[in-house]
């Protein structure tokens, strides 16, 4: 696929999600290249004040606000003029069904932007893809929707693993080194863990995330939703995706070919690169981010996961394993389980015994469509719920 800018105009983009962590670093992006990004449309859920600064600055075409509850906010009142505003939970899905722009960022949270990703794959507009949800929970209705070219990943390591492959053979690609920090409790033991309370699991070493994002890599559930994700954007089964502990986070994820060979991607832990390559692909703009001065770096680490410690990332294999609706149940449950620890309702510990719960009771099937993929996230949801209770 060639560069989607448009001769003679800039490249029309909508960022859904923009008040979150990836949304307003995709939006200083679009200001370090305002010659060539051009922001047409911006979402939010809730925080309608930074929405309408946001829209007020790029001088935005349509705004969206997905809760209900804020739908009428005095702040939309000042808007720019000719803003359209749309409003309600199908917001983001209506802005991701636009025409007037060339690529959709989907930096919404969790499995509500499903919906979203599926609308933008329906069309010609390009995905940049920052909510791994929606391939793990709809990767089987996904990717069947996804011209070459049209799905970019926006996560650091798939956005690595795809550049890694550019140029290459799939069918020689051996395995996947798919890398992660180890998160702030790397080298605890289940016991230690037991204690650990949301400020501490907050505390992530290298990247600045949200917090929903920051507790799945404390669990290292992130990885484990990563590896599913990887399953889909790259057809290769769960045994050729290993993942690696690297704690400095230079090394973004690594391919390894059947010859031997070993094609790594390393760079600065800044999010910007990737949804910068994302928008530009296949073309590389200037840098938004500093670089890495290699000579100081001092060293590269490696090591292997405790999944007897980090339940999470073997619920999370299981469940890729099984595909079908179980990823969705393994979704749909770890969410509720983060949520009520981040609110002091459940322990560390805790989320993996929600999610496992929840899993246990499941009668997998596979997916058909979006509304399947709705009930069953609804019935999940509703049973974590009810095992947060039973642990409380």
């Amino acid at each position: 696929m060639t560069s989607i800018q448009g001769e003679g105009r800039r490249t029309r983009v909508a960022i859904l999600g923009c008040t979150g962590s990836i949304g307003t670093q995709a939006l200083d992006v679009c200001r370090q290249h305002a010659d060539k990004l051009q922001v047409v449309a911006l979402s939010a859920h809730s925080r309608t004040s930074d929405l309408v600064r946001y829209a007020r600055e790029f001088k935005v075409s349509y705004v969206g606000v997905t809760d209900e509850s804020h739908t009428d906010d005095p702040v939309l009142q000042e808007l720019p003029q000719g803003c359209e505003l749309v409003s309600g939970p199908h917001a983001a899905v209506e802005l991701a069904r636009m025409d007037a722009c060339d690529v959709v960022l989907v930096a919404i949270v969790g499995a509500a932007g499903l919906e979203a990703s599926h609308a933008v794959l329906s069309g010609d507009r390009r995905l940049a893809l920052a909510n791994k949800e929606s391939l793990v929970v709809g990767g089987d209705l996904l990717m069947p929707l996804a011209a070459p070219g049209q799905l970019l990943p926006v996560d650091s390591e798939h956005g690595a693993i795809f550049q890694c492959l550019t140029g290459e053979d799939p069918r020689e690609a051996h395995c996947i080194w798919l890398t992660c920090s180890g998160g702030p409790f790397f080298g605890r033991t289940a016991k230690e863990l037991e204690c650990v309370t949301r400020h501490d699991a907050l505390a992530h070493p290298t990247w600045n995330m949200g917090a929903k994002i920051t507790i799945d890599s404390a669990t290292l559930m992130n990885k484990g939703l990563e590896r599913i994700e990887a399953m889909h954007l790259f057809g290769m089964g769960l045994d050729r995706i290993n993942v690696l502990i690297q704690r400095e986070s230079k090394i973004h994820s690594m391919v390894e070919f059947v010859d031997g060979s070993v094609i790594a991607h390393l760079g600065a832990s800044d999010m910007r690169i990737p949804i910068q390559y994302a928008f530009t692909y296949p073309e590389r703009w200037d840098t938004p981010a500093p670089r890495v001065d290699f000579r100081k770096l001092g060293k590269l680490s490696f090591d292997a996961p405790d999944m007897e410690a980090f339940r999470c990332l073997k619920l999370a294999e299981i469940a890729g394993e099984l595909r079908g609706t179980m990823p969705c149940v393994l979704n749909a449950a770890n969410e509720v389980a983060v949520d009520a620890f981040l609110h002091d309702r459940l322990g560390f510990n805790g989320i993996a015994a929600v999610v496992q719960t929840c899993m246990d009771a499941h009668d997998r099937c596979d997916v058909v469509s979006l509304e399947q993929l709705r009930d069953v996230d609804a019935w999940a949801r509703e049973r974590a719920e009810r095992a947060i209770c039973l642990m409380a």
